[in-house]
């Protein structure tokens, strides 16, 4: 791992900002687990019980491992092309890896090579070779986009075969179909028994073209700025979302988009980095620096009445990737990256350097949630509102009076919230000496507010409301007394 985080980053992380140096050291020590948790899926497959794991299955692993290091050394990182002579290139195997839905994905592995955690049923046996499998499929896509001629044998699952960045194919029958895949003078052809054969033509950066009608090429934004990559707008992953993860149980199911709900990503999209810069430069960079593609969701039901929800969250083993519903307009989406980036930089910086030693006990009030919060939960969360808080409160001061008021009206609450949150984060008697100077940090964030205060009448109704949820709060936690009869 990387050498301890520095004091200075503590406090620019703990005022809810970030240099490009301290982002770029959190980045990069998630590349680095990330390359020790590959590892330890190729370990533990080849150290498995063959009823776990089979010599076939370690063999097809052996051989995409050598063809991913095999594109690595063909488009070695850091190489500089003509196209792009100040801003290096890099490879195609370590982009593959270091995607960030490949996280979940070898988590899912490891789980199924462990006996204990998954005995060896048929069920659990037929899951950890389709996870499996799909590694076969992030090889051939290195190795495509790196441009070195292979065959490879690769396997659909119910219908689907997924090439990491290319596309999906829609196989000829259900189940798990057999496909050979062939790459040769930049072209990849798809074959499969009883169906033609399918030829994709790999475009550079993301997706892939082809005429078939049973593929789906993979979709991205454009960059968030004119001179950054595009942004994947991943909806095909197949391990885009979190099953069964109880702190995502509020989430929607993930969705397929179609051409007109694609546009609204687009649209929304297209505004979002002058929304950030609204409410300070520094969020534009940290977009830049720490998110790697975003996953949609269905809208919530219940907001789609009104358009204003929608739900959002990151994953710690998805680091980089943002799930979210379709965002209803640009301001909206960036406060949406606001939020959720906070809780990557606190995720990534709790990775870095334990913060607190407290326990798993929900106890804590937080006005952002009906229940009670252990004591990490009431700190991502006020981490997070005291972010959309500075954002809001920079974004009113130079916002055109048409928009200054909704600003200021969301900065007051979101101030609000944090305040009723940071006594019990600044007395904590189990921060360690680096959570210490973060809550420190972050509670002079919070004072420096004050500087520029909301108009009197935003502050009193945000007041008021956290008066209201602090009571309704109190009365759900105090058990009902039982009236006698009579």
């Amino acid at each position: 791992m990387l050498p301890a985080i520095p004091d200075r980053a503590l406090a620019e992380l703990g005022r809810s900002e970030g240099s490009p140096e301290t982002l770029a050291l959190l980045a990069r020590d998630q590349d680095a687990r990330r390359l020790l948790l590959l590892r330890a899926v190729l370990d533990a497959a080849q150290a498995a019980d063959p009823a776990v794991c089979s010599a076939a299955e370690k063999s097809r692993l052996r051989d995409d491992w050598a063809l991913l290091a095999e594109a690595d050394r063909a488009v070695p990182s850091g190489l500089r092309t003509p196209e792009t002579p100040d801003r290096p290139e890099p490879s195609f195997a370590r982009a593959r890896l270091l995607y960030p839905l490949t996280g979940p994905w070898a988590l899912s592995c490891l789980r199924g090579l462990d006996p204990v955690e998954r005995p060896p049923t048929r069920e659990n046996a037929r899951e950890l070779r389709r996870a499996l499998a799909h590694f076969s499929g992030l090889a051939a896509v290195a190795a495509a986009r790196a441009g070195i001629p292979f065959t490879a044998e690769l396997t659909g699952h119910d219908g689907v075969l997924h090439l990491p960045s290319l596309g999906t194919l829609r196989t000829a029958t259900a189940g798990d179909v057999p496909v050979r895949a062939t790459c040769t003078q930049g072209r990849v052809t798809l074959r499969q028994p009883d169906a033609a054969d399918v030829i994709v033509f790999p475009e550079r950066g993301l997706g892939a073209w082809s005429g078939a009608l049973a593929w789906t090429p993979a979709h991205a934004l454009p960059g968030l700025v004119p001179e950054a990559d595009p942004l994947p707008l991943d909806d095909l992953d197949p391990y885009r979302t979190a099953r069964g993860d109880p702190r995502h149980r509020a989430l929607s199911a993930p969705t397929t988009l179609d051409d007109p709900e694609r546009k609204r990503w687009l649209q929304a999209w297209s505004g979002t980095a002058a929304a950030l810069r609204s409410g300070g430069a520094h969020r534009v960079a940290e977009a830049l620096a720490l998110l790697r593609c975003l996953v949609p969701l269905e809208m919530p039901p219940d907001a789609e009445d009104d358009g204003d929800g929608g739900c959002s969250a990151t994953r710690r083993d998805a680091f980089g990737a943002l799930l979210c519903s379709t965002p209803p307009s640009p301001v909206a989406f960036a406060g949406t990256l606001v939020h959720e980036l906070q809780h990557a930089k606190l995720a990534a910086l709790s990775d870095l350097t334990t913060l607190h030693q407290a326990g798993p006990d929900a106890r804590y009030f937080a006005p952002w949630r009906p229940d009670p919060r252990p004591f990490d939960g009431l700190l991502q969360g006020a981490y997070a509102h005291l972010g959309l808080a500075d954002f809001f409160q920079r974004r009113a001061l130079t916002a055109d009076p048409a928009h200054r008021e909704s600003a200021w009206a969301q900065h007051a609450r979101y101030r609000a919230q944090v305040g009723a949150a940071l006594p019990a984060l600044v007395g904590a008697t189990h921060l360690t000496a680096r959570g210490r100077r973060f809550v420190d940090a972050m509670a002079a964030a919070y004072e420096d507010m004050g500087a520029h205060p909301a108009p009197r009448g935003h502050t009193a109704r945000a007041q008021a409301y956290l008066k209201a949820t602090r009571t309704l709060w109190t009365r759900r936690q105090t058990p009902s007394v039982p009236r006698p009869n009579g």
